[in-house]
Order: C-alpha cells, then structure tokens, then sequence
C-alpha cells in the first residue's frame, strides 16, 4: 500500500481541525467546507435523502459550484479554508 501523499494527510488534519472548532462556523463557510470536503473525498454526488429540503438545495448548488474542481483541488482549498479560520501548520 502507498504511503499517503502530502496534501491527504494536511487535508486529514484540516478535518480534524474543523470537526473540532468550537467557535459558530458561518453558514456560506460551513457549505463551502461540507462542498470540498465531499469532493475532496470523492463523495460528490449529492446531500441524499434525508434533512431539510431547503438545506439539501444549498448543500447541493455548493456540490455544483466544485464539480469542475478535482478531489486534489477540492482537498487543497478545503485546506486553504481552515487556515484562514486558524488552523495551525501541520509539522
């Protein structure tokens, strides 16, 4: 099995970062993230089935707006995102 690549294992550790925030995450970043975050991980076909039709409509013209993104693309602005919400630099 091949070791994982740099940018996996920086976007493994944005994940966590972000699933442990605890500050309110804005709606528009929270889209964003849920966006390149499914992308990133190869999930990009849709919010399924389940909550709120409303916020099923969101996340999926925020899947829309990544569709030309590919998973390395996604992962590094997934990245890029959680820095700016102050995630520290991976050693």
């Amino acid at each position: 099995m091949a070791a994982k690549s740099r940018i996996k294992l920086e976007f493994e550790w944005a994940v966590q970062f972000i699933n442990n925030y605890a500050e309110p995450i804005p709606p528009d970043t929270l889209l964003k993230l849920y966006a390149f975050y499914k992308k990133g991980n190869n999930q990009g076909g849709g919010p399924g089935r389940k909550g709120i039709p409303l916020i099923n409509a969101f996340k999926t013209n925020a899947l829309i707006q990544t569709q030309d993104l590919s998973e390395e693309e996604a992962m590094k602005n997934y990245i890029e995102l959680a820095k700016t919400m102050g995630m520290p630099e991976m050693d």
